[in-house]
């Protein structure tokens, strides 16, 4: 069995494991660029460790740990009741209100399984007490967060288009933001239609004199007075958010290195905020996409990359090429990571794009919707949260409707974006 061929069924390995055994699969991805970098590569210590992702870790930890400090001082509460006024009354809004929070946080910079962490609990009690169909307030969070995830300064965007640039492929940041927001718009759109968005409109919003933040069940109600003042720390917090977006867009400023500097700032003159903050920062998620980039590094070394390239590309129809690979990045990102998976698939794809054949932004585009939509899943970080955040529901059932849904958007999402992006070989 040739060397490249071992490092791919370990690759596999590691998914199956971690799917079926709980397992971090960063931790995995680690121990097998050690295990198949100094076995199968005789490659040296020094040689595994140049694929860490060391400017990535920065972009994770600042963000994560900016977004923590924003949800301990109440900033994302105060965020959330500002939009919830906006509906005036509208019942039916609110839905809609959601998936625009949770698309502005991750359009920023908040990894989509925090900005999902911050919103999902707030909806889903919301969803309880005003009788929305739970699955269509947790599946509003998810897309939300999804159609802004992968703009050019958020985390998915940055991931992708340092992938995209890192392997000498054409892309174009627009037009993978525009088709994640648009797809998961449109599907957004039919889902409020036919899980009853259209009967909360003849349902009337009372706004409680008592309201719980995002701790979900058993948390303790605040008065509402506290939670729509404006103090010290959340003034703060706001300005620095919006020094981040500047700072990245205008001055083009790395992210990860502005996020950790508001963050630090913010901790100086509130310790105590940031002591809570810390504890926040969502390393299971730094330590999965970090091992899993750098076990790809160990992939790319040993030519492993090029080697399954040349195979995806001998499959002598390009179309169908890629429509295996975006089924196989829906696949496996439902019960896994989805940016891992994209982490893993562009390399492996590279040779096979660079052909010609196929727009390589159009199949970029499609393979980072379709592992991304299916992120509904229960079996994935954010179903997984929405399945939690849930209130006064029926577990089980609730369980059940969450994997339907994300096995529907695993089959018909990969040959949609698959026509839309990939057929016309117009992007």
């Amino acid at each position: 069995m040739s060397a490249e061929l071992i490092s791919i069924l370990v690759l596999v390995v590691v998914f199956v494991i971690a799917t079926t055994r709980s397992i971090n699969m960063g931790a995995l991805a680690f121990a097998a660029a050690f295990g198949v970098g100094t076995l199968v590569a005789d490659m040296k210590t020094d040689d595994i460790f140049k694929g860490f992702p060391g400017s990535l870790f920065v972009v994770l930890v600042g963000v994560t740990f900016l977004f923590a400090i924003a949800r301990a001082n109440g900033t994302t509460d105060w965020l959330v009741h500002v939009a919830i006024r906006l509906v005036g009354g509208r019942i039916a809004l609110m839905p809609w209100v959601m998936f625009a929070i949770t698309g502005v946080l991750t359009a920023i910079g908040a990894v989509s399984p925090a900005a999902v962490a911050i919103v999902a609990p707030i909806a889903m009690g919301f969803a309880a007490r005003y009788k929305i169909n739970p699955l269509l307030m947790g599946v509003m969070v998810v897309h939300g967060a999804q159609a802004g995830g992968f703009s050019p300064i958020s985390i998915y965007g940055t991931i992708v288009n340092g992938i995209v640039a890192k392997e000498g492929l054409p892309g174009n940041e627009i037009v993978l933001f525009l088709a994640s927001l648009v797809v998961n718009l449109l599907i957004a759109a039919v889902v409020f239609v036919v899980l009853g968005g259209m009967k909360l409109a003849r349902q009337p919003l009372e706004a409680p004199a008592l309201v719980r933040t995002g701790g979900g069940p058993g948390s303790d109600p605040v008065d509402e007075e506290e939670r729509v003042s404006l103090t010290a720390p959340r003034i703060a917090t706001l300005i620095g958010l919006v020094a981040l977006v500047v700072a990245a867009l205008v001055f083009d400023l790395d992210v990860g290195l502005a996020a950790i500097t508001v963050a630090v700032l913010l901790s100086v003159v509130w310790p105590e905020t940031s002591k809570q903050a810390i504890t926040q920062i969502t390393w299971p998620t730094v330590l999965l996409i970090c091992g899993i980039l750098t076990y790809v590094a160990v992939l790319q070394t040993m030519g492993t990359i090029k080697w399954a390239g040349d195979s995806v590309a001998g499959v002598g129809a390009p179309l169908l090429a890629a429509l295996l690979i975006c089924y196989i990045g829906a696949i496996v990102s439902a019960f896994a990571s989805s940016v891992g998976i994209m982490g893993a698939l562009i390399p492996l794809a590279v040779p096979f794009l660079l052909q010609g054949e196929v727009s390589a932004v159009g199949l970029i585009a499609a393979l980072a919707v379709s592992a991304t939509v299916v992120d509904v899943s229960p079996f994935s970080t954010n179903g997984a949260l929405v399945l939690v955040g849930a209130q006064d529901v029926d577990r089980d059932k609730f369980f059940k409707q969450l994997m339907v849904y994300g096995g529907i958007m695993v089959a018909a999402a990969p040959p949609l974006v698959w026509l839309a992006f990939v057929v016309p070989g117009i992007w």
